[in-house]
């Protein structure tokens, strides 16, 4: 299930199971972004049992169940969080909702796995904080564009290998379609969804603190506007930002709403990585006017250059990591400051944004 829009996404990798059936129950709760297909997908291929599935609105309860039919219907929200087999709560609400719902779901003694953007307020953040200190408990995110591309797994496996020397600067571009009727209504208004560099454009963050091993950075410049889409005045279809890491790495990304019909895919997301010893760029989703298949990865270094078509190769092993960190107690998938820092500086950016009005 890979959408041409992008609103289901759900790649589909080879099934590497880490825990045999029924070892790690986990629930799906919250429907209201496609991406809980992915997230789900994700971790049943890697062996966790999805055993519930909750969210008010039926319609989107019995679409999930067209890909997922091993799920049982949950009366509410509450039979979830009570059932002491569930090991970990998979949720994909509103975005203004999701620190609301992980922290329900700590105080039940289970782990969060969020879509992202996983917050829309500093003051969110800093509950979140507060909550997993107390309880020891995870609150992790699905950075799809990065944890759900082999291109992007394959990319971190090779710098940490050394194959471009050291990371010297980052460029990512996230262009998403629109689709407008599609949408539903709280996508459209601000405090729902946060803003561009809040929502898209944590993927941005994320990706540059990652592949440049960034414990931290600056926000140096941030801006977004509304370009095309005056019938939704709170919409932001256009952002962009640069940072600097606190290893000296700089970062610069640029996410919108403008994908044309016309390409073959939701967004033709790219991303450029500069090293000391090479260079690698990511062609994520299409290969544009080649062929429409993504997961292309160009590599050039000292010594030659590659180019590798990834589509079924490489996996995603982020979800069998964190599955095995929740039962152990470890961050091999993932680290809690990671994804609070990364989270931080999306809404930095977006709070300090200077907002560009376009003339008409």
């Amino acid at each position: 299930m890979n959408k041409k829009d992008g609103m289901t996404y759900a790649p589909q990798g080879k099934p590497k199971p880490v825990v045999e059936d029924g070892e790690f129950p986990f629930a799906a709760v919250s429907l209201d972004h496609g991406h809980i297909y992915g997230m789900c997908n994700g971790l049943t291929e890697a062996g966790a049992t999805l055993k519930w599935v909750y969210d008010p609105d039926p319609k989107k309860v019995e679409a999930f169940l067209q890909v997922f039919p091993q799920a049982k219907v949950a009366a509410s929200e509450e039979m979830v969080m009570n059932d002491r087999e569930i090991r970990l709560i998979a949720g994909a609400a509103v975005p203004s909702e999701r620190c609301a719902l992980g922290l329900r779901a700590m105080d039940h003694g289970k782990d969060y796995f969020t879509d992202k953007t996983p917050f829309t307020t500093l003051e969110q953040l800093e509950q979140a904080r507060q909550k997993t200190a107390e309880t020891g408990l995870k609150y992790t995110v699905y950075f799809s564009e990065r944890l759900h591309v082999e291109s992007s797994v394959l990319a971190g496996q090779l710098i940490q290998a050394g194959e471009i020397g050291k990371v010297v600067q980052i460029t990512g571009f996230g262009p998403h379609r629109l689709n407008a009727p599609n949408r539903p209504d709280w996508f459209f208004k601000k405090e729902n969804y946060g803003g561009i560099l809040c929502d898209i454009g944590s993927h941005q963050i994320e990706q540059f603190l990652y592949f440049g091993s960034c414990k931290d950075a600056i926000v140096l410049h941030s801006k977004v506007g509304n370009y095309g889409n005056p019938l939704f005045p709170e919409l932001e279809d256009y952002g962009d930002a640069t940072l600097v890491g606190d290893n000296g790495v700089t970062n610069f990304f640029r996410v919108d709403w403008f994908t044309p019909d016309g390409l073959p895919t939701w967004g033709d997301g790219r991303t450029f990585i500069i090293g000391t010893k090479g260079h690698i760029e990511l062609r994520k989703y299409v290969d544009i006017a080649r062929e429409n298949s993504g997961n292309q990865l160009y590599l050039a270094n000292d010594q030659g250059v590659e180019h590798y078509s990834l589509d079924g190769k490489v996996g995603f092993p982020f979800f069998g990591e964190l599955i095995l960190d929740c039962l152990n107690r470890t961050e091999v998938a993932m680290t809690q400051e990671h994804v609070f820092k990364a989270a931080e500086l999306c809404l930095i950016a977006q709070k300090n944004a200077v907002r560009i009005v376009p003339s008409n």
